[in-house]
Formats: C-alpha cells, structure tokens, sequence
C-alpha cells in the first residue's frame, strides 16, 4: 500500500492496539478545539477539555459506510445529512475505507455535544472520533498521523476547503501545527490555560471565511507573519511575553470581528483580567482567551460571559489547560 501520510523523524509513528479478537463495535470521543488560535489561520489549533462528540462505529458486511443515526442535545441536531458523502463523519469513514481497500465496512453513530456553527471544530470532531473508533476495529490500527489525510477529507464536507487546524490537535492533543501534508505537536507549558465562551449565536463556517475574500495588503501579511513568529517562539520557550507579544490576529479578527455582535467587549474583558491575548476561536462566534495561570482564567471566565450579555446573548464558557485532550476510544 502507498505511503498515506507523512511523519517527522523525531515522532516515531505509534501504532495504537486493537480490540480484543472478535470485536465488531468501538466508541471514541473527540474534544472541542480552538481553530486558528488568532495568528494561525488554517494552521495552528489546540484541544480543549469541554464539549465533546462520541463516535459508535460497527463493523458490517456490506462494503459501504452507512450513517444510522446523529443524536444530542445540540440544537439543529435532527439537520445532519445522514447521507455519508455529506456528513464530515461519514465521508472521512468513506476515505479510510477507499484508502485500504477495506472488502467491509462501517455503521456509524454521532452524539454530537458540540454545538453547530459554535467555531468549536464540531464537525472536525464528529470525524476524528469517527476515524479513531473504526482505526481500532481494523487488524493491525494506523498510526494517528496516518488518520490525519482521512479527517481532512472529512472536513472538507463542512469547510470546503482542506485545513486541518481544527483536526490535528483533536488527534494530538494540546497544541498541533496544521500543514496540508502533515500534523505536529508544538510544545505546551502546563500554566498555560484558556477560556472559550460561546454565545447563543450560529455563524456557518462558510459564512466566515467568505469575509476573507477580498486580498490583504502587503504590510498587514507582514505585520500577521511578525506575530505569528513571535507567538511560535514564545510556546517553544515558554514565555509569557513572547506569547502576548505574538497572540494579535491583525489578519482575520478584523474583517469577523462585525459578524459576532458583543465580540469587542468579550476581548476587552479577557484584556482586562490579564489574557496574553484573545480572538475568535475558529469561524466564530466563539471567542478564547490565554492566560498564564489557572486561577486567572477562572477570575476572567464571568466578566466574559457578561460581554456577550450585554450584547443580549447568553453565553457559556469553558475553562481548560491550553494543553487539552485529544481524541481516545471509549469503554
């Protein structure tokens, strides 16, 4: 078989064990994820411990991938194709098994916790906790780099586009670095942690990158790039200042920022309550913020929510290590 996805020498590929023998069903879950994380569009994301999806996959005869069902108390739930070249899930199972030349193939189930259009990577998690129960229910499971390709052509359902900021951390873990050919995890200090509030608002990720179509002036990319350089060296050294002075999306936050109503105030109150910085997590309308300790994310996580209220939305929130879960088979 072809090689179907690259790995950095440094990170040996690790297979994951299989089931016991004769098991024909798996369930895994797969976190919610902070999508960009401001100066990394379409290539940075990380994994938070809150919402999550859980994937039942069975094995079947037929050589065909099936979506049975997609339950939860998500709203817009009961609007989920279950015609699997259309459901992110379903599509990427659809890539697996074309991958493998797999002679069966899957039934699957969705119990979706993350709410649609939230920029909370729903549909990149219904795929990645997808791809990771039927992995353990092949002969010999892939590497998680080798899932990554599939999980990208299962995104692309949602997104029309191929990137896997979203994708990559929930299969790493924590922070990932997103490329079209491969995925890696970046180094995460453990006082970093992050709160992400999402208000009772849907913003359809189509919507929000067609606010990116206009061309960007020369001196903004450059601006962006200074930012995103100094963001990468101060996680690698874990510096604080290094991570503020970096953590300013000049790029995108700008043209999404008017389709989240309450989004300044919500930045403001982070700023206020000593964020290294704050953005729209993914598409939008959910919006995260750094800290460098535990104790100011939890301080921060109220005044938050109160800049969505003031704007008329109720808003949830969600405190986490920035170095979050990533996806894993369930008992």
């Amino acid at each position: 078989m072809a090689a179907i996805a690259h790995t950095h020498p440094s990170h040996p590929q690790l297979r994951e064990p299989p089931l016991p023998p004769g098991s024909s069903s798996a369930s895994a879950f797969a976190p919610a994820s902070v999508g960009n994380i401001g100066v990394g569009f379409d290539l940075l994301g990380h994994a938070i411990d809150g919402p999550r999806d859980i994937a039942r996959v069975r094995r079947i005869d037929a050589a065909q991938v099936r979506v049975d069902a997609v339950r939860g108390a998500v709203a817009g739930t009961d609007a989920i194709p279950l015609d699997p070249e259309r459901n992110t899930a379903g599509r990427a199972l659809q890539a697996l098994r074309e991958a493998l030349a797999l002679p069966w193939g899957f039934a699957l189930e969705l119990e979706k916790g993350i709410p649609l259009g939230s920029g909370l990577g729903g549909s990149a998690a219904s795929c990645v906790a997808a791809l990771v129960a039927a992995n353990a229910l092949l002969e010999t499971p892939l590497p998680r780099e080798a899932l990554y390709p599939f999980a990208l052509d299962g995104e692309s359902v949602a997104s029309g586009s191929r990137h896997g900021d979203n994708v990559a951390p929930m299969l790493l873990g924590g922070v990932a670095l997103a490329t079209p050919g491969r995925m890696l995890a970046l180094k995460v200090p453990d006082w970093l942690h992050c709160v992400v509030v999402h208000p009772d608002q849907v913003l359809e990720t189509r919507r929000s990158r067609a606010a990116l179509a206009e061309p960007f002036p020369l001196q903004i990319v450059v601006a962006h790039h200074t930012h995103l350089a100094l963001f990468l060296t101060g996680l690698q050294r874990a510096d604080p200042e290094l991570i503020a002075a970096g953590l300013r999306d000049v790029l995108v936050e700008p043209r999404r920022a008017p389709l989240i109503p309450g989004f300044a105030a919500v930045k403001d109150a982070a700023l206020v309550h000593g964020a290294l910085g704050a953005s729209i997590s993914g598409g939008g309308p959910s919006v995260f913020a750094w800290f460098a300790s535990l104790a100011q994310a939890e301080a921060a996580a109220a005044p938050m929510r109160a800049g969505f209220a003031a704007a008329g939305f109720d808003a949830r929130s969600h405190v986490s290590a920035v170095a979050g879960p990533r996806a894993e088979l369930l008992p």
